[in-house]
């Protein structure tokens, strides 16, 4: 977690950029990420020359010599970030807009790469001289202050808190799903080193970035001790598709400034025939847009085959079995409707989860989870695909706490069941004996049909009511007679005062 004072920091920052003028946080980010890459690049420079000239190797820096942008040549040094935030506002700012810029959209040969291909559209908007050189001037600080924790992944907790701030303008949040749900989703699906990933409605990529994270944590030896695993975390493992150019942007250089080199990040409507994509993927991560209907000419054929309806939450679940390969795992998040809906579509998406693949587990969500910005109820669902059943039974959880409280302030709170969710999902075994009174439990596929696959966890779940006992009603009017006497002498009382 970053400091409050670095946490200051970057607040501070936003405020050069809204007194500047600039107030769309997705304006916002994507400068200031520009403007960390170019940092970066100065530094990972530098510390290139060095390891080269430690290991007796031969290095040439990108920004050795004159440099050719557009048709002038400028000397390399006048565009490394170290050299030009010394500048005088003014020069600062036409070195920045008119050289620098130019020439880290140029920067990589290869145009295919995930940095060619969002640097390639870059745009400068800082609106004058002034904003920044006090955005560099802030960013230096922030920096510094970066350099003085001690912890492994700082870049990636200040990149997470800028992106906070896409939810907190409101009008952006349904791009964000909160850090913690999707940590838990990862944690349960428990990624491995040779696992292709995908998010079909990627957003920000956070679904992608906290599954490369817990590989890092958790399979680093397997994965970067070994070339091929290397190799394949790097340019292979990851996979994500989003309408919105500019949150595509954002969601590829926060996996780059992540320490993935090479995502596959690209524009497509997922539910479209942009999207050829099956039988590719062994796990997908995602929350799917809720956006009701759409246009049924937009979307593949293939998938109103399997589930002939306009809601997007149902054509997103027929899509992900199509694109997982045959023992794909998929934990995804959707809206309760999908789980006790009663037209022909929800009946037969469920079905098709609970006979022709494996459903493992629902886990139903209190509806505070993504508050201020919708208060609608979800759960999750985790299945495998198998194309010819295997769903024995499948494993309930109704969880009512996930650290925070379930009102729009979300502060921080001690009830939270999502590590009791992790423990209990990777023990199954021991679930066996629990009954549908408690928190987690069992239910039996015949059971699903037999209640026409409805996967509501209240279906199921069983309440131990107490009965209370009350006092007669003889007693209960004495009580009144006597309360109403005590009122009419005090009124007389009062009265008599006055």
């Amino acid at each position: 977690m970053i400091t409050g004072e670095l946490k200051n920091r970057i607040d501070s920052l936003w405020d050069i950029f809204a007194a500047g003028g600039l107030v769309n946080p997705l304006d916002v980010i994507e400068q200031i990420t520009y403007l960390m890459f170019i940092h970066d690049l100065d530094d990972s420079d530098n510390l290139r020359s060095k390891e080269s000239a430690m290991l007796g190797l031969p290095y040439e820096s990108i920004f050795a010599g004159e440099v050719e942008i557009g048709e002038r040549k400028i000397d390399g040094e006048q565009l490394k970030w170290s050299v030009f935030h010394d500048f005088p506002a003014g020069r600062m700012y036409s070195v920045v807009q008119e050289w620098v810029f130019p020439f880290i959209k140029q920067l990589h040969a290869d145009k295919n790469s995930a940095y060619s291909k969002y640097m390639d559209d870059a745009i400068f908007k800082l609106p004058t001289p002034l904003v920044l050189s006090k955005v560099v001037d802030c960013l230096d600080d922030i920096y510094n202050q970066m350099a003085q924790i001690q912890s492994t992944d700082i870049r990636g907790d200040v990149y997470e808190y800028l992106l906070s701030k896409i939810s907190q303008s409101g009008r952006n949040g349904q791009f964000r799903t909160p850090r913690h749900i999707i940590r838990m989703m990862v944690e349960l699906m428990d990624p491995g080193a040779e696992d292709v990933i995908c998010d079909p409605a990627c957003g920000t990529s956070g679904f992608l970035v906290t599954a490369g994270e817990y590989l890092k944590e958790r399979k680093k030896q397997e994965i970067f001790f070994d070339r091929r695993n290397k190799d394949h975390y790097m340019n292979h493992m990851f996979h994500g598709y989003d309408m919105d150019r500019t949150m595509l942007r954002i969601g590829a250089m926060n996996m780059m400034t992540h320490g993935i080199e090479n995502p596959f990040i690209e524009y497509r409507d997922s539910l479209s025939d942009q999207n050829p994509d099956r039988d590719k993927y062994s796990l997908i991560l995602a929350n799917p847009p809720f956006k009701g209907s759409l246009d049924a000419d937009t979307v593949s054929p293939d998938l109103l085959k399997v589930c002939k309806t306009k809601k997007t939450e149902l054509l997103f679940l027929a899509l992900f079995i199509r694109m997982l390969k045959t023992g794909g795992r998929c934990a995804c998040i959707v809206p309760d409707g999908v789980l006790f809906g009663s037209s022909t579509a929800h009946k037969a998406i469920r079905r098709m989860l609970v006979e022709d693949n494996r459903l493992e587990a629902v886990i139903s969500m209190p509806s505070g989870v993504f508050k201020p910005y919708a208060g609608v109820s979800t759960g999750i669902l985790i299945f495998t695909k198998t194309g010819h059943g295997g769903t024995d039974k499948v494993w309930f959880y109704d969880m009512q706490a996930d650290g925070f409280s379930l009102d729009d302030k979300r502060s921080p709170v001690q009830e939270n069941d999502i590590p009791d969710i992790v423990e209990r999902f990777h023990n199954l075994e021991a679930e066996a004996s629990r009954s549908p009174k408690e928190k987690s439990f069992f239910v039996s596929k015949a059971e699903i049909a037999e209640k026409d696959y409805d996967l509501s966890i209240n279906k199921y779940k069983q309440q131990d009511y107490v009965p209370v006992e009350y006092p007669p009603t003889g007693e209960l009017l004495a009580e009144l007679n006597e309360l109403e006497l005590e009122i009419t002498a005090g009124l007389a009382e009062l009265e008599a005062l006055l």
